[in-house]
């Protein structure tokens, strides 16, 4: 089960985060968006999406560095093992709590408000409450990693990463013996992978990458009419 879970379920997840993502792009373009309802309890939208995606930014850019980053680069520029540590169990959780209680927010305004209830699928209150749910775990991990201020733990997350992504075998020995609550958040943060293409966190890709479609596109022009219909210049 161990190998299942951290060995195959890793690439079963990313390719369904992938595939499953340009499906969605090419079959239902229009549903490839985040329904708005800002004009509801607007103030509480504006905390809550502030807190969440502000702290989760920081854990996923976090997540990013600390985990893909070769060991031998942090070697090289001098930060040890205990300070990388500190460092990510510190920065984390702070960023952690403020996406938690932004996530908390959110989920209250969402689920409190009748007339945002009923504008929301069941997928939308789902995946803000997975999501809520792995922010506890990550959070939950925090006490644990100052158990282990030598680094040696977080080395065995890094080299378990880099090796799904470098499609080396044996990846899912170097988490047998982790504490449970890594294991969990692990599990979930791959299965929140998998439902990706599913919900509305493929806004997240629009973000990231729409933006640098257009640094591309090719200057066009549009037909501006008036009233009567007489054709004006052609304005860029």
């Amino acid at each position: 089960m161990n190998y299942f879970l951290f060995g195959i379920y890793p690439y079963i997840a990313l390719a369904v985060l992938i595939l499953g993502s340009i499906a969605r792009y090419e079959r239902d373009p229009f549903t490839w968006k985040t329904s708005s309802s800002q004009l509801l309890r607007r103030k509480q939208l504006m905390w809550g999406s502030i807190l969440f995606h502000v702290g989760v930014l920081v854990i996923f850019a976090g997540h990013v560095v600390g985990l893909l980053t070769p060991i031998w680069i942090f070697d090289a520029l001098g930060v040890s093992h205990t300070a990388k540590q500190l460092l990510a169990a510190v920065g984390g959780g702070i960023a952690g709590v403020f996406a938690l209680i932004g996530g908390a927010l959110l989920f209250h305004r969402r689920w409190v408000d009748p007339r945002i209830r009923k504008t929301s699928s069941v997928a939308d209150i789902a995946i803000l409450l997975i999501l809520i749910v792995q922010l506890v775990l990550g959070l939950g991990t925090v006490p644990v990693s100052f158990q282990h201020l030598d680094g040696h733990e977080m080395v065995k997350f890094m080299t378990w990463a880099q090796m799904i992504f470098t499609f080396q075998g044996g990846a899912a020995d170097y988490v047998l013996h982790a504490a449970l609550v890594f294991k969990l958040h692990i599990f979930l943060g791959l299965t929140i992978f998998v439902l990706f293409p599913f919900t509305r966190l493929v806004h997240i890709l629009s973000g990231l990458f729409v933006p640098l479609r257009y640094l591309f596109l090719r200057p066009g022009y549009q037909i501006v009419r008036s009233r009567r219909g007489a054709p004006r210049r052609p304005a860029e």
